[in-house]
């Protein structure tokens, strides 16, 4: 079990990531002492969506096609309309949300960000939450959906939107700590 003052996390995001949903956990994870990475379709930075206009940008550390899912112990998918949508027509960013997912460590996503989920095919028969918007998404792949501020099925993390970022990230802490999960195939 890694304590997560030494954990290894991953946030997956490209342009049009909600703001708050990927610099809250990625800075409330650091101050726990997690060593937080930004992967992403290209490399240089990402620009955010900040509630109703464009925002400010993040600097990319890597990017997906160069990820090593050995080298991480989580992984954070931040939500906003434009980012998941755009993952989700990725398959490199597919396929690493199914390696993750496969290997048993924590995966978290919230807002929109359960799309990835979705198209991961990771949600079949499993307790999940996301924006009201994609509920229909959410129940049609299979997951049990429901409006709460974290969900958690088999260290698969879910949440809703901003207002849910601390049930969040305090989630993600505690199934980091927790190590690997034993998870039933979806």
């Amino acid at each position: 079990m890694p304590a997560i003052d030494t954990a290894k996390i991953l946030i997956l995001a490209t342009d049009g990531y909600e703001r708050s949903e990927l610099r809250v956990p990625r800075d409330k994870l650091s101050t726990h002492g997690a060593d937080v990475k930004i992967a992403s379709l290209k490399s240089g930075s990402i620009k955010s969506w900040d509630e109703k206009d464009w925002g400010d940008s993040v600097d990319v550390d890597l990017e997906v096609k160069d990820v090593d899912i050995k080298d991480y112990d989580a992984l954070v998918i931040p939500g906003g309309q434009i980012n998941p949508d755009l993952l989700r027509v990725n398959e490199g960013a597919v396929s690493l949300v199914r390696d993750f997912v496969a290997s048993g460590k924590p995966v978290a996503a919230i807002c929109h960000g359960p799309w990835l989920l979705v198209e991961a095919d990771a949600l079949r028969n499993r307790k999940a939450t996301s924006y009201p918007s994609i509920k229909t998404d959410m129940i049609n792949a299979g997951a049990k959906w429901e409006d709460s501020k974290v969900v958690c099925d088999q260290a698969i993390i879910t949440s809703r939107n901003p207002n849910d970022l601390d049930a969040f990230v305090g989630k993600i802490v505690e199934e980091v700590s927790e190590g690997k999960h034993a998870r039933r195939a979806a």
